[in-house]
This record gives C-alpha cells, sequence and structure tokens, in this order.
C-alpha cells in the first residue's frame, strides 16, 4: 500500500489516531513563540484541517493539501464553521505543485516521516523547498527514533537522517524533543524541526548518505 493509500484508508476507516480535533501544541507554540509572522503557508497534509483554521485565524493565507478526499470535505466542513479563509485541496504533494506559491510558510505534522527511504525523504524536502519563497521557513513534526517502544505509533527517524534529507536545501535552526498529540494511551515522541530555506535552486549534490 502507498502512502497516499495508506492516508485514505485511515480516515475512510474513521478517526485516525493524529486527528485530535485541534491546532497541534507544537505549532502554536513555535509561531508564536519564535514569532513566525503571518504570510502565505501550506500545510502539507493537513488531514480536517484544525492546523490550517488556526493558522488563518491567526492571519496566515493558508492552503491546506492532502492525499484524503474525506479529510479535505471534512477541512471544508470545519473551516466554513469556524468562518476561517483557508482553502483546501486533494493532492499528491510529492507528484504534484500545490497551487498559490511561493509559500513564505509550510507546515507538516508526520508526512516528512512516512517515507522509508533516504531517497523519498530527499525529494518531499526538495518539493517544500519549490514551494516557499526565499528564507522561507518549513516546520515539520517528526517521530523521533530516540525513544524505545513496544507499541504502534508513528514511524521514528534519526537526527542524522532528517539532516541528511535536508541538507544542503534548508538550514535547521531548530532540533528540539517534544511528543505528538495523539488519541492513543501514549503520546509518542516526536521532533519539532524547525527549517530555513536555502538561496539558489534545489541540489542533491553533494548529500551525505
Amino acid at each position: 500500500m502507498s502512502v497516499e493509500d495508506h492516508f485514505r484508508q485511515a480516515y475512510k476507516e474513521g478517526s485516525p489516531p493524529w486527528d485530535i480535533g485541534k491546532p497541534d501544541f507544537n505549532l502554536v507554540r513555535t509561531v508564536t513563540t519564535t514569532p513566525i509572522v503571518p504570510c502565505k503557508a501550506l500545510e502539507i497534509g493537513c488531514g480536517t484541517g484544525d492546523n490550517a483554521i488556526w493558522l488563518a485565524q491567526q492571519g496566515f493565507q493558508v492552503v491546506g493539501i492532502d492525499a484524503s478526499e474525506i479529510a479535505i470535505q471534512k477541512a471544508n466542513e470545519k473551516a466554513a464553521d469556524a468562518n476561517a479563509p483557508c482553502t483546501f485541496v486533494v493532492l499528491d504533494f510529492l507528484k504534484s505543485q500545490a497551487e498559490g506559491a511561493p509559500f513564505g510558510f509550510a507546515f507538516d505534522r508526520g508526512c516528512f516521516h512516512v517515507f522509508d527511504s533516504d531517497e523519498d525523504r530527499t525529494k518531499f524536502a526538495e518539493q517544500v523547498h519549490r514551494h516557499l519563497g526565499d528564507d522561507g521557513l518549513w516546520l515539520s513534526l517528526i517521530g523521533n527514533a530516540d525513544e524505545k517502544r513496544d507499541s504502534p505509533g508513528p514511524p521514528q527517524r534519526t537526527a542524522r537522517q532528517i539532516a541528511n534529507a535536508v541538507e544542503p536545501d534548508f538550514e535547521i535552526l531548530s532540533l528540539v524533543v517534544s511528543h505528538f498529540e495523539v488519541n492513543l494511551p501514549y503520546q509518542p515522541r516526536a521532533w519539532v524541526c524547525l527549517m530555513r530555506k536555502r538561496a539558489g535552486p534545489v541540489s542533491t549534490a553533494h548529500r551525505e548518505r
């Protein structure tokens, strides 16, 4: 099953564990304390829209994309109820470009980490790079491989895997340990990675493997 099909199936079967019905506290904390000035923003893997709606309420012009038609339908309903001016689009991010680029801020909560290979994680980072304007910021929430667990949870990546995928296209501004808020008996450990786009075109030269 492809990554896209996995997410589609999860929403078709009901509310997946990551659909918590409110904005992620890591996003809220990063945006408000950095701070990140309201701008055009792209949420990759927006799910049912809670994070995008919160960003719109802070003054961001938000485009949310997701591979699941069901998730996007729910996101549109939530945005209408909240009177939040968001645009939601069904899109396969690795294969298609989102309209509205360049963006000043990109956010993904558990999308980067679903790719098992260095190559696919690198492709994901390059796509984010293409969508951002000069000095654009990318915030990614990533499963943390430092956690030893016996229960199911999000994919886990090491700090080295993260750096290998995003360099040299992004400068890592901060990489801190936190956790995911999820509908599970425990809260899995996460990396909160804030990055800035480096100048110049996407380049895969001289990457460490």
